[in-house]
């Protein structure tokens, strides 16, 4: 059903079908196509502040128009990092999620040697990685 031009008692309303047919069409930019972010943040270390990060990143990633897909906030659920096996599966599965993904972010000025291996596969996979700040402004490699 449209939005009526007319109000209630049959007269013309211009301002508000203007009004409402801009908040109509933000509801369907909203649901409009969101292209997949891979999220490259810290892990080990203090794990408790880096998923904190990791939310804080992903959110943002969000409000930006884009689908987060941060594995070190999925794969720990179920995979066990302090188990090597295990460790290496879930960096597996990073990786072949990470060629689904439109662009890689790298967040904060320090990278893991687990963030370090992932932008190198970026760079050699040739995707296209930006840099963020822990206060997520983009910044120069």
């Amino acid at each position: 059903m449209g939005i009526n031009k007319f109000n209630s008692e049959g007269y013309y309303d211009p301002t508000a079908y203007e009004a409402l047919t801009a908040v109509e069409q933000e509801e369907k930019a909203a649901k409009a196509f969101r292209p997949l972010v891979y999220i490259c943040s810290p892990y080990s270390g203090n794990v408790e502040s880096n998923i904190k990060s990791a939310r804080r990143y992903s959110r943002f990633a969000v409000e930006m128009g884009y689908i987060p897909f941060t594995p070190h906030l999925l794969y720990p659920q179920f995979l066990d990092d302090d188990n090597p096996a295990e460790c290496s599966l879930g960096l597996l599965f990073g990786n072949v999620l990470m060629s689904k993904c439109a662009e890689v972010w790298v967040f904060g000025g320090y990278i893991s040697s687990g963030m370090n291996a992932e932008i190198e596969r970026a760079k050699r996979k040739k995707y296209t990685i930006r840099y963020f700040s822990d206060d997520c402004k983009e910044v120069s490699e």
